[in-house]
């Protein structure tokens, strides 16, 4: 299987990073083909709601998504969405990317991608993904995306915490367990 791994955070070496590296280590060792696809290095501007695409065409604006992540998704059998959480939700990187899939919505659905949802934040709470996660299974269901499995790592504020947690091999074995 070709797996598309979306990273949204500004932080190379952070959180979001090691969980998904112990993601891609069992992806990979479970036999799956990985793309690694870092949005902060990328020109990605959100949608206009212009509406010329039609939600089944070509965006016009010829930026990065258009240009190479749009094709990227289409070959990609699954795509994981991997993210720090900013203030409860979703960064503006991984959600322009959302948003953008408006052009090709009708193709998009119709392709049943498989999907996974790497989250990490600072905070501890219990309620710290709780928008992240009714984003994240509402954007399934409309997309009619399969879920694979989450992982969201709470008390994630740095990347020594996070080692020391559970989250990387709760990573790791989601990675492993994809078919």
């Amino acid at each position: 299987m070709e797996i598309l791994v979306l990273k949204s955070s500004g932080n190379k070496n952070g959180s979001s990073a090691l969980i998904a590296g112990e993601f891609i280590k069992g992806a990979k060792e479970a036999g799956h083909v990985i793309t690694e696809y870092d949005l902060m290095n990328k020109d990605i501007r959100p949608c206009r709601g212009c509406n010329a695409c039609g939600m089944n065409g070509a965006c016009v604006q010829k930026d990065d998504f258009e240009n190479e992540l749009k094709n990227l998704i289409k070959k990609a059998d699954m795509l994981v969405f991997v993210m720090p959480v900013y203030y409860y939700n979703w960064p503006a990187q991984l959600k322009c990317v959302v948003d953008r899939f408006y052009s090709f919505t009708g193709e998009l659905t119709g392709m049943h991608k498989k999907t996974a949802l790497l989250a990490v934040a600072w905070d501890d709470s219990d309620t710290v993904f709780e928008v992240t996660e009714a984003y994240y299974r509402r954007i399934c269901e409309y997309m009619q995306f399969t879920n694979c499995g989450t992982v969201f790592g709470k008390g994630c504020g740095t990347p020594s915490m996070t080692a020391e947690s559970i989250y990387p091999k709760a990573a790791y074995e989601l990675g492993l367990k994809i078919v």
